[in-house]
């Protein structure tokens, strides 16, 4: 059954951050309550309509955590999950591990590569090519986070790692669009940032382990 723990997962200290059926422990950026529109919760899934109800985050922050959960795109869908978010940003910035229709969003040829799915957007590509499935059906990621080591997953392969802070991450974001972003590329405990880019995604399973 999606939104549920097992046993094992339970003892191994998973927690669910979606149940399945409410959008508690989610908000809008900077607001204490969830968007009124744009977002609903159906068939046990988070779905993001992509009309304007903007980004949501959690209501916890987390520093050393491994995440993971499901998604699906519409077409030409783009949109992420963002991690090291900090409300004292005026923007909803983070890491971002880009969830995109890698072969019909144009966004996917830009950049050298650091724009499709599973890319730290905008600053690091994948080492070897995501193994992302057709658009409608799930994908399953996942994101370790521990001390300044990060690692993203797809489907059950580990596509990127890097170290926060590092020569390596400092010159990416110094040729990124987040080289004006003070502090970023390091490691801070922070939100999860669900992103509404205007176009349709699915969420379920979003499963923390710290």
């Amino acid at each position: 059954m999606p939104n549920q723990l097992t046993d094992e997962e339970k003892a191994a200290g998973w927690k669910l951050l979606f149940d399945g059926k409410t959008t508690e422990g989610w908000r809008s950026f900077k607001k204490r309550s969830f968007p009124a529109k744009g977002w609903v919760v159906e068939d046990g899934w988070l779905h993001c309509l992509g009309k304007g109800g903007g980004d949501i985050i959690s209501d916890a922050e987390f520093g050393d955590f491994e995440l993971q959960w499901e998604w699906k795109l519409a077409p030409a869908g783009n949109s992420g999950v963002k991690y090291f978010v900090t409300e004292t940003r005026n923007a909803a910035l983070g890491h971002e591990y880009q969830m995109l229709d890698d072969g019909r969003e144009p966004d996917a040829w830009l950049a050298n590569g650091k724009h499709v799915t599973a890319s730290f957007y905008d600053v690091l590509k994948p080492t070897i090519a995501p193994p992302t499935r057709p658009i409608g059906e799930i994908n399953q990621s996942r994101i370790l986070v521990k001390g300044n080591h990060v690692e993203h997953w797809l489907n059950g392969v580990k596509v990127l790692q890097y170290e926060c802070g590092s020569e390596a991450v400092r010159a990416a974001v110094a040729a990124s669009k987040f080289k004006t972003t003070a502090g970023f590329g390091t490691k801070i405990k922070g939100h999860l940032l669900l992103q509404d880019h205007n176009s349709e995604v699915w969420f379920r399973n979003l499963k923390m382990r710290e």
